[in-house]
């Protein structure tokens, strides 16, 4: 697709000779009418210095459009663009070279911001003063009521050129709005829905370990339970505790309490997959779902290598875990499973706890 900067106004706008013949018929303007207005050429080339002062003295009259305007610099620019204009108009040749300036007049008029009014107003005031001269230099009354006719014709044709780029200009404008405004709006969608996320990601999470909160438990690994028996996987349940918590916080105080439960939070986050699900059950109690996994590998894989992990916090502590596993055969509920796994962490502290014979 080619860009607009490769592209004249003729091509963008797709007017050819056929639409300009088109446009010449919707006004009656014909080869006689050009060939009158090309007969006072002469005429207008004696009178056109004192027609474009006195147009833009009018137009400089008006506060709005000499804001417009702005400074001498543009003014004297406007005034040698007026000058070919209204030489153009009595130039004879209404080709496609002749359509793309009055094209290029409407795009300008429209990014300067001359409103219509202002401009429709500065067309009635140039056409009176044009006919004002006409009126005074061509002697036989045919010949004059001709002219005026001609010049009548061809200004209307050109406003609908200009208009056609005003028009377009703005439409671009709307259509460049609209595509900024929906490209806002998808942006915010995609904004809010990460943020929704967040939001859904700190609510299911615990603020101090990062884990799954106990509030979301249920419906979690119920999900993760019917998922495996559609499957025929088991699932491992830990339940783990830590040693003498209580006596860690009176000795070491709260705050290394919780840099213990940090450091397991984060071990366990190191040591279990995305699809595992690991909340913090209370306290200083963890419970963990591991997904396709049997109580053999969650004893020997993962509850011996989170005791060695535990051994490199700077806080000494000690946990005791339980494990319980439900599947691929018989699958329990979430409370039986967590409650097999709870009986089984209590055996072990209390084996733990009592001394070797």
């Amino acid at each position: 697709m080619k860009k607009s900067t490769d592209q004249t106004l003729l091509d963008q706008m797709r007017i050819t000779e056929l639409e300009l013949d088109y446009r010449k018929s919707l006004f009656s303007f014909t080869d006689d009418d050009a060939r009158m207005l090309a007969a006072f050429r002469p005429s207008m080339d004696q009178n056109i210095d004192p027609v474009v002062a006195r147009f833009y003295e009018q137009q400089t009259g008006n506060p709005e459009i000499a804001l417009l305007i702005g400074d001498r610099d543009t003014l004297q620019r406007l005034q040698s663009a007026q000058r070919r204009y209204i030489l153009d108009l009595f130039s004879g040749q209404y080709d496609l070279a002749y359509v793309n300036n009055r094209l290029r007049i409407g795009l300008v008029h429209k990014r300067i911001g001359v409103e219509p009014k202002l401009y429709l107003s500065a067309v009635y005031s140039l056409n009176q003063m044009l006919r004002e001269t006409i009126i005074a230099s061509v002697a036989g009354a045919a010949e004059r009521m001709a002219t005026l006719a001609a010049l009548e014709k061809l200004m209307q044709i050109d406003v609908t050129f200009v208009f056609d780029t005003y028009v377009r200009s703005l439409v671009s404008e709307i259509e460049v709005a609209r595509n900024r405004a929906e490209q806002f709006g998808r942006n915010m969608e995609q904004k809010v829905h990460e943020r929704t996320l967040q939001l859904q990601q700190i609510a299911r999470s615990d603020p101090l370990t990062g884990l799954l909160n106990v509030r979301h438990l249920n419906e979690i690994v119920t999900r993760d339970l019917r998922a495996a028996q559609r499957r025929g996987e088991p699932i491992c349940a830990v339940y783990m505790d830590v040693d003498d918590f209580k006596a860690i916080n009176d000795t070491h105080g709260h705050q290394r309490g919780d840099e213990v439960l940090c450091f397991i939070g984060e071990v366990v986050k190191s040591m279990t997959r995305v699809e595992d699900s690991c909340f913090r059950y209370g306290g200083d109690e963890f419970c963990l779902f591991l997904i396709n996994c049997t109580e053999v590998d969650a004893r020997a894989k993962f509850v011996g290598t989170l005791r060695q992990r535990t051994q490199e916090c700077p806080i000494a502590f000690t946990v005791s875990c339980g494990v319980a596993q439900t599947g691929p055969d018989e699958y329990l509920s979430v409370e039986e499973l967590i409650r097999q796994a709870d009986h089984d962490m209590y055996r072990a502290k209390k084996a733990a706890a009592t001394p070797d014979r």
